[in-house]
């Protein structure tokens, strides 16, 4: 079982954000040397607990830390960006980083409605994502010396892209488009199972994939024991609490006492995060093994919203060496 890693480069309480984007590039090369395939980093805005919005910037700086793991976005929202831009950007990471650069898209705006106008300028009525993809795929695509509109760097590179979602209209799109899909499950797994069929019944071969590739993404909190684990993902828990609260901040210091979440929250919270595991490496392992057994993903991608930037590595190292043990654990 392939697996990967996601980062939101979260800005803990006491932490500035040129810290968390140390941590991250720190988490990379620990990635890199656990074993990961792909380091992927998540566009959002106006979130004062997450450092990196300026996501291709980002991934620049962790491809230039390491020298073998894929970096990418999951994902650049692209109804905030024109396509020319991004083939731009993402052709120049590929140019400067060759074969290892991934391209996931989003179609939310990643942030509220006021930031999504000031990141646009102006608001169109229709939804323009499908055509946006083809756009910017076409950008990536050989060099056609006729064209009037060119992205170089870019042209040629073949970014891999990713259509991203959390419902069946990204499991459509990227089936339909003959593309890879990864979907959000860490965060909303309401309708994993039915895209997940939905994508694979549907699939067609195209240029870019001959058969179906679904990644699945899965929240992993690991420590020494299971009170810890739980101890360590009251962050994640408070953050967001909060911010469905409308009181977005800074990734919480983890504490025991969880009463400031209303109980209707703590129900929506624990329902929104329930792709999960917790625990120690044995708890992690069967619940895994468990969600990996259930959603036959051909690759999963793990992420983890942690205070202490020394027990989050610890968090995924524990995590790789269970992911090293599921094969045979899938095999018995």
């Amino acid at each position: 079982m392939t697996y990967s890693l996601l980062d939101l480069s979260p800005v803990p309480e006491g932490a500035t954000t040129a810290q968390a984007l140390a941590n991250t590039v720190a988490l990379a090369r620990h990635a890199e040397a656990l074993g990961y395939n792909r380091f992927w980093l998540a566009e959002h805005h106006n979130m004062p607990g997450i450092a990196s919005a300026a996501t291709p910037i980002v991934i620049g700086q962790v491809a230039a830390a390491t020298k073998t793991i894929r970096v990418g976005s999951g994902g650049i929202m692209l109804p905030n960006h024109a396509p020319l831009v991004i083939a731009e950007q993402f052709g120049t990471l590929a140019t400067l980083f060759p074969g290892r650069i991934d391209l996931g898209l989003g179609r939310a705006p990643g942030t509220d409605m006021a930031t999504a106008r000031a990141l646009r300028r102006h608001m169109e009525g229709g939804d323009t994502f499908p055509q946006d993809v083809l756009e910017l795929i076409g950008y990536l695509g050989p060099a056609d010396p006729a064209a009037r509109v060119r992205a170089i760097p870019g042209e040629g590179t073949g970014v891999p892209v990713w259509i991203l979602g959390s419902s069946l209209y990204g499991a459509q799109l990227a089936a339909y488009l003959g593309l890879p899909y990864a979907f959000a499950s860490h965060f909303a797994p309401a309708m994993l199972e039915e895209a997940a069929e939905t994508y694979r019944a549907t699939f067609r071969p195209s240029a870019w994939l001959d058969q179906p590739h679904f990644m699945m993404a899965i929240g992993v909190t690991a420590a020494q024991t299971d009170a810890e684990a739980n101890l360590l993902r009251s962050s994640q828990i408070l953050a967001f609490a909060r911010m469905r609260l409308g009181r977005p901040g800074k990734l919480p210091r983890p504490q025991a006492d969880l009463s400031e979440v209303p109980a209707l929250m703590r129900a929506e919270v624990d329902r929104s995060l329930s792709c999960s595991a917790v625990g120690s490496a044995v708890t992690v392992r069967r619940q895994l093994a468990d969600l990996i057994a259930s959603f036959r993903p051909d690759e999963v991608i793990l992420t983890c919203m942690i205070h202490d930037p020394d027990a989050r590595l610890r968090s995924f190292a524990i995590a790789a060496e269970v992911m090293a043990d599921l094969p045979a654990l899938r095999a018995a």
